[in-house]
């Protein structure tokens, strides 16, 4: 069971919980929905919002759900999920239900799905999406090293306008 806190009342470090730990970005709504896995991202303050800064290739099935709704929930996890995380970022959800297949409960904030699973859940309103240019590098080796294949990321800020914590 989750409970609405507020986002001040978390305590977790960004850089763990995402670099190191990592979440699931999940886009679409009641009817179809994709979650993949993610260790890029942040969370800050932006244009005096609390936001998420998410990150997409372009051949990631889940940006295409992105790109359609308003709204995406990032899903925190234990440890103990760690093999589910892992399954969500090596298997597109154009051939699989990865849902079904790692046992993971699709729930709803109104038509925003998450997983029960999670211990903490973001929701979030798109603000703004771009994609990363290739002049926009300032430091070349970050781009040579990140983009071999030239397939840069659509970068994502969202306002998180709920926070679920599990009880």
């Amino acid at each position: 069971m989750f409970q609405e806190t507020e986002l001040t009342d978390l305590s977790f470090n960004p850089f763990t919980k995402i670099g190191d730990e990592w979440m699931l970005i999940t886009a679409g709504n009641k009817e179809k929905c994709n979650t993949m896995t993610a260790s890029w991202g942040g969370l800050g303050v932006l244009w005096n919002k609390n936001v998420s800064f998410i990150f997409l290739r372009p051949q990631r099935y889940t940006l295409e759900f992105l790109e359609k709704e308003e709204y995406y929930s990032l899903c925190f996890f234990d440890e103990s999920q760690r093999k589910t995380l892992n399954y969500c970022g090596s298997h597109s959800g154009r051939d699989v239900d990865k849902a079904k297949e790692t046992g993971l409960t699709t729930v709803y904030d109104g038509s925003v799905p998450y997983f029960e699973e999670a211990r903490c859940v973001l929701i979030c309103r798109k603000l703004y999406g771009q994609m990363m240019e290739p002049s926009c590098f300032t430091n070349p080796s970050v781009e040579q090293k990140n983009y071999p294949n030239k397939d840069y990321h659509k970068m994502f800020v969202g306002e998180i306008v709920k926070v679920l914590k599990k009880v």
